[in-house]
């Protein structure tokens, strides 16, 4: 079993900077709903819908070798802006969702 350390210290409202035991591991903007977190390996981005426990995350790595990635092809019409089809529908779902449970608890 290993030592491990991690804290953090809000410095803004809805900005938090996380410290691990080799330093600054990432800065996390947001509060409860809509979270990003940039770490060194990648960007997570998760939203929420507060208090029912539903909840949607994506990863996304960075990019270490810029000069042999593909460049997305926009001419795809299978691929718009770098992401599938079925990325955008599953995205529209979910906000959709969210957008629902958000006006059913406010209302």
């Amino acid at each position: 079993m290993g030592l491990n350390f991690r804290k953090s210290f809000k410095i803004a409202p809805g900005v938090r900077l996380n410290v691990g035991k080799k330093g600054l591991s990432s800065v996390s903007l947001g509060g409860k709903g809509v979270k990003i977190n940039v770490g060194k390996k990648g960007t997570r981005t998760t939203l929420s819908a507060p208090g029912t426990g539903l909840s949607y995350s994506s990863y996304k790595p960075h990019n270490k070798n810029n000069t042999n990635s593909p460049r997305p092809d926009y001419s795809d019409p299978d691929n718009l802006m770098g992401y599938s089809k079925s990325e955008w529908i599953i995205r529209g779902i979910v906000g959709f969702i969210f957008v629902v449970v958000f006006i059913w608890l406010i209302s």
